[in-house]
């Protein structure tokens, strides 16, 4: 019941996820990323847990491929074949998964750098689609080309049961997301985040966004 990309940037190291679906919140529960670890997102019988312990085993593990990781959270999980779940690395290696109880259309489609998967869709266009409009917006801005995908997934026809919810969440240099942008309930959520994504592109908003720390001005001591 839902569409998604998730991206490493190579040019600026930012990584994260463009998702929608016919669902209330989308953004609360599928999208995952850490800055200079990588993105995840799970889906279909969403399990947050695949997202925050394959985050901390790409932290862990800087070495293992995405498909060693990918391969260590299913094997962990009983009810993997009611999961979709896909993600990069700061190498660039995606992997994916679609379980075989996932409600038709199901599938995935995984690149370097990138990777797109969905649930409950139309059929496969929808994601052949969002592939190919982020290959040919190599020159936007990483977050716009997240949207792109989304869009072009979109107008390819989406989940068939409608829209309800939409996300756009990203993470550059520091612990806390760059954007996380979420319409949680809306009869056209891929345009109303549009709307803030463009919003948020305005020179007070980048100003903003730039005087923020990196890291902290001080050191806690915990003793």
């Amino acid at each position: 019941m839902t569409f998604s990309i998730v991206a490493w940037d190579a040019l600026t190291g930012m990584t994260g996820v463009a998702v929608a679906t016919k669902h209330l919140a989308v953004g609360a529960l599928v999208p995952h990323a850490r800055a200079g670890i990588g993105a995840i997102a799970t889906q279909a019988q969403t399990n947050p847990m695949l997202g925050i312990q394959g985050l901390e085993l790409l932290a862990s593990r800087r070495t293992a491929t995405a498909e060693w990781v990918l391969s260590q959270l299913l094997h962990a999980d009983p009810d993997r074949d009611d999961r979709q779940v896909h993600m990069v690395n700061p190498a660039g290696q995606s992997a994916a998964w679609t379980g075989k109880n996932c409600t038709d259309w199901a599938g995935h489609q995984t690149y370097p750098g990138f990777s797109v998967a969905g649930n409950m869709l139309v059929d496969e266009r929808v994601l052949t689609a969002m592939a190919t409009a982020y290959q040919q917006a190599e020159m936007e801005p990483f977050s716009q080309r997240l949207l792109l995908a989304l869009e072009a997934g979109d107008a390819a026809g989406g989940d068939k049961r409608g829209r309800q919810s939409a996300a756009l969440y990203v993470v550059d240099q520091s612990p806390y997301p760059h954007l996380d942008l979420r319409i949680d309930h809306h009869p056209q959520p891929i345009e109303v985040l549009r709307e803030l994504y463009e919003e948020s592109c305005k020179p007070y908003y980048q100003s903003f966004r730039q005087s923020m720390p990196v890291a902290p001005a001080w050191a806690i001591d915990s003793a």
